[in-house]
Order: structure tokens, then C-alpha cells, then sequence
């Protein structure tokens, strides 16, 4: 399995795609064994010979998956970023004073003088 660690590998994994299908007849990206090799390698993968083989057939298909993908008519249809709308709930903006200094001041194992008191760390 060909995981990406992060996002800038997998943008730099991307520029040797070859568009225009393995046969240069045009139509498909394409990912050759040296594509995966690299890709592995950038991910800091072990990857055997036969496993890179075996996944070259594996990625061109996920690829032409996507491609499918492309083709869908989207116009009207709005981008989202998850399934369920995520709504931001705004509270009032009202200036309150706290008073709550004494209840977090009794979590403090030292306090002095209404301040949080702390070993002197400069000489």
C-alpha cells in the first residue's frame, strides 16, 4: 500500500505523472514502475521489485477512478467540505468583568497578592 507521509511529497510525486496515457496515445494519466519507485522512495517505503510491479496496475486504475471523477457535470452544484453543514453559533459580544479571579487563584499551589506566585527562574 502506497501511503503519502504529506502533502508536499504528493505534489512532488505528481509532476512525473505522464498525461497521455502509458501507450502516448493519449487519454489517461499513467503511473510507470520508475513513478512508483520514486513515490516510494520520497515516502521513505520499502518496496520490493514485484511489489512496485504489482502496484503499478493498481495506482493506473485508481487513477482512471478519478479521472471518471473529472468527468462528472458539477456546474450548480456547490463545493463542501463535509456531509453534514457545519454552522458557526455567534454569541452575543458582551463585556462581563469575570470575578471568578478568587476560583482560579485556588488552583494555583502558590498565590500572592491576587497573582499566581512562581519560583524566580532569572539570576
Amino acid at each position: 500500500m502506497l501511503i503519502y507521509p504529506c502533502l508536499a511529497q504528493a505534489r512532488h510525486a505528481r509532476k512525473d505523472l505522464k498525461h497521455g496515457g502509458a501507450d502516448g496515445s493519449g487519454g489517461a494519466m499513467s503511473i510507470d514502475l520508475q513513478t512508483v519507485k520514486k513515490i516510494a522512495s520520497l515516502s521513505r517505503i520499502s518496496v520490493t521489485d514485484a511489489e512496485a510491479e504489482a502496484m503499478v496496475p493498481e495506482l493506473n486504475n485508481i487513477l482512471g477512478w478519478v479521472e471518471q471523477l473529472g468527468e462528472v457535470d458539477v456546474t450548480g452544484v456547490e463545493p463542501m467540505t463535509a456531509v453534514i453543514p457545519n454552522k458557526l453559533r455567534l454569541r452575543d459580544d458582551v463585556v462581563t468583568d469575570g470575578n471568578v479571579r478568587d476560583r482560579v487563584l485556588a488552583n494555583a499551589p502558590q498565590a500572592e497578592h491576587g497573582f499566581f506566585a512562581v519560583p524566580k527562574v532569572i539570576e
